[in-house]
């Protein structure tokens, strides 16, 4: 009986504090590495632990660790969300990233294109220039023909008129030689034009010519005082 006592005494041991002693022996080294999963399974697999006080303070302690770097996680999630922020929203204070401030190549066919197109244009300036050029000396040498033409026609017409003139003075005067009685109104008759251009604004003289074309016809004698 004595040997049923000894094992009972030897079975008479709380298995919840053995259990603990046990998994605090294991987890003495590797607090760092445990995470607030572990405290709460020693609670939900074992019965909760009135006999021992320091298995309280670990998994305690355990637990404000597993906040402190869950805490410290979240303030790092922010930080994070912060930077990534300021990347692409950036205040106009700080600069843009290199790879946008790069400025973006052309492509060689529209550099070449464009260079073309310049050519083209200039090409073009010039011979909007040229043709400019030939117009003004053309109407240039329009205007000095036609400023000669017509002095040199004012210059002709003047000269013939002074021949008209000179020639209708000598024949008057040699006419006047020869005056024979009724033929004076046919000497002025022929001072007169009797075809003359109608010109606006002057003076309307046909009756004037009728008379004269009458007294032609019709001559009156003159009478010489004896």
């Amino acid at each position: 009986m004595s040997g049923f006592g000894d094992n009972f005494d030897q079975g008479d041991v709380d298995p919840a504090a053995e259990f603990l002693a046990r998994e605090q022996n294991e987890l003495a080294g590797l607090e760092d590495e445990l995470k607030p999963v572990a405290g709460t399974n020693v609670l939900i697999n074992g019965d909760e632990p009135s006999n021992s006080a320091g298995s309280f303070e670990m998994i305690d302690n355990f637990e404000q660790d597993g906040f402190e770097k869950k805490d410290h996680s979240e303030q790092d999630n922010g930080l994070y969300d912060v930077k990534q922020e300021n990347t692409y929203d950036a205040p106009s204070g700080v600069s843009p990233p290199a790879s946008l401030r790069q400025p973006r190549e052309e492509p060689e066919k529209i550099k070449k294109w464009r260079e073309e197109q310049v050519k083209r244009l200039e090409e073009k300036d010039r011979e909007e220039e040229r043709k400019k050029e030939e117009l003004r000396e053309k109407a240039k040498k329009e205007l000095e023909d036609w400023y000669r033409n017509h002095e040199e026609t004012i210059a002709k017409t003047k000269a013939a008129n002074r021949d008209a003139a000179k020639n209708a003075e000598k024949q008057f005067v040699a006419d006047d030689d020869e005056i024979q009685p009724g033929t004076e109104w046919e000497r002025i008759a022929k001072l007169c034009d009797f075809n003359p251009k109608a010109k606006p604004g002057s003076k309307d003289v046909s009756r004037l010519r009728s008379i004269i074309l009458q007294m032609k016809q019709n001559p009156v004698t003159i009478k010489n005082k004896a």
